[in-house]
């Protein structure tokens, strides 16, 4: 497991959120001068409001990001304590590479005839359908 940030990558983060912010509240005041001068529009009354919130966003996101480890390291936690379970994760999801492209491609067929049966859609097709898929088939065959 990895070390717990140190009081630099803390401070660090903090500099940084606290720059964003300072940048982006001067960004809104420059176009607060812009609106307020003769020329200025209506654009630039909307970036006034807009300039501050971009400058919370990387505090918001490392906000956030801590939020969720936090909540990881919880469940992680309940996790390790409950009888007769595993520390590992349980993989909710199956990624697939272009390396497993053609279980991909298997899996997917084999999902869409099982729907097909399900719902009565595989036998009865309209002949001009079935003419349109077997060109779509002749095509894709031809693309590779």
């Amino acid at each position: 497991m990895r070390e717990p940030p140190g009081v630099g990558r803390k401070l660090l983060v903090v500099g940084v959120s606290l720059l964003a912010l300072v940048l982006c509240c001067g960004l809104a005041w420059w176009q607060w001068q812009r609106f307020s001068s003769a020329n200025g529009t209506f654009q630039n009354l909307g970036y006034v409001l807009q300039w501050p919130l971009f400058g919370l966003a990387p505090a918001y996101m490392f906000w956030r990001l801590r939020k969720l480890k936090l909540r990881e390291q919880a469940e992680a936690e309940q996790r390790a304590a409950e009888p007769g379970q595993t520390s590992e994760p349980e993989v909710q999801h199956e990624y697939r590479t272009a390396e497993h492209g053609k279980s991909a491609e298997h899996s997917t067929a084999v999902e869409r005839s099982s729907v097909l049966e399900q719902h009565g859609g595989g036998d009865d097709e309209d002949d001009e359908l079935a003419a349109y898929n077997r060109y779509l088939a002749r095509l894709n065959q031809e693309s590779r």
